[in-house]
């Protein structure tokens, strides 16, 4: 038998329905102190699960006061046990270049990948174009994530075409020089941090 009167047992037993409910809608979502997740997206108390080394990814188009239509896409990631060999990245990017309905684009398998801060260099083979003699031509690009702001820079900046930029080694680009065009998308650069 129970000393609480009967309203203080209702407002107890009330008490610990919503607590249950509370609990149960938390767990649920994936949430509470032991699913918490740190600044890089690891979750607290899940030791099992690292996070990536270093990463790029987005899709954004490129600002050009003439009205080229260029787009630039990437999914490019470097696993935690790469972390001491970005040339074992995985992914592909994928960029094209348009104006008046001229114009080529191309597919690359990422080779390379080296992240510092919200600066990344990609490289790659392209596998795949509709520029001729592109194909197999080794590309590289750097992307500066700067929010909505990004900047992106390209290996053949100096020679206008992967086709005449001559052989690259991997992880080579030139400086981001080229604007986002505002509200096109937004890059993504996941920071590396090799164990020195």
């Amino acid at each position: 038998m129970s000393l609480a009167a009967p309203s203080a047992r209702r407002r107890t037993r009330a008490a610990a329905v919503g607590t249950a409910l509370l609990v149960a809608t938390v767990l649920a979502a994936g949430g509470g102190p032991a699913a918490a997740s740190d600044d890089n997206g690891a979750r607290a108390g899940d030791r099992s699960t690292e996070r990536e080394a270093a990463a790029l990814t987005g899709t954004a188009k490129l600002y050009r006061s003439l009205g080229d239509d260029i787009t630039f896409t990437f999914d490019a990631h470097l696993a935690a046990e790469d972390t001491d060999d970005p040339s074992k990245a995985t992914g592909t990017f994928r960029f094209s270049h348009y104006l008046n309905g001229d114009g080529a684009s191309a597919e690359v398998k990422v080779d390379c990948l080296v992240t510092g801060g919200k600066v990344a260099v990609v490289s790659g083979v392209i596998t795949e174009s509709d520029l001729e003699g592109a194909e197999g031509e080794r590309v590289g690009v750097t992307v500066h994530d700067l929010g909505r702001k990004d900047r992106l820079g390209y290996s053949w900046a100096s020679t206008g075409s992967p086709v005449d930029q001559g052989p690259l080694p991997k992880c080579v680009s030139s400086a981001p020089f080229e604007k986002v065009r505002a509200g096109s998308g937004d890059f993504t650069v996941l920071p590396w941090e090799p164990r020195l």
